[in-house]
């Protein structure tokens, strides 16, 4: 009995020796922080908005997007030139860039309504809501959760695809 509270009379003792403060030359209570000197501040300036009524904006105006004849023609020349889509070689990982974004698509061959299922991930704009796709001749079109087309792409290199947005942004699939 007398061994066990013996043991425990030490082990009392070394607990409590790790608790004792230790310094540090860096880390030392006693050393003072130098307060920052004050910095010179600006006035600050006031004005008056301008109107948001007026006609008068300092904004630039909205971007304009292709007219959808100018796409449907780029469109029509890289169907000219397509090479032949092969939907098993379209399955897997993807970097995709559209407007200068670069972002992931994964393409797979499980059914969703009348395409295959495939998704994003860290893309922008029109493409966060992919849901599915589908290869129609030489076209490889991308379409949201509902269905509705997103894109057309068309096989440019073996390991390209090149085509336009419906916005008439374009976009590359490269691997």
């Amino acid at each position: 009995m007398q061994l066990k509270h013996a043991a425990v009379g030490l082990a009392v003792v070394l607990s409590l020796a790790g608790c004792q403060r230790t310094t540090y030359s860096d880390l030392s209570p006693t050393r003072q922080v130098t307060p920052l000197e004050a910095q010179p501040v600006q006035g600050v300036q006031t004005s008056q908005l301008p109107d948001p009524t007026t006609g008068a904006s300092q904004f630039p105006e909205k971007p304009t997007t292709l007219p959808t004849d100018v796409s449907a023609q780029t469109s029509d020349a890289m169907a000219a030139t397509a090479l032949d889509v092969k939907k098993e070689g379209m399955v897997g990982n993807w970097k995709v860039n559209t407007s200068g974004v670069t972002c992931d698509m994964f393409l797979t061959l499980t059914n969703l309504g009348s395409g295959s299922r495939g998704g994003t991930r860290g893309c922008s704009g029109e493409l966060t809501t992919m849901g599915s796709w589908e290869v129609d001749g030489k076209q490889v079109m991308l379409k949201d959760r509902s269905g509705n087309p997103l894109g057309r792409l068309y096989k440019t290199a073996d390991t390209r695809f090149d085509g336009t947005t419906n916005s008439g942004q374009p976009i590359s699939l490269s691997r």
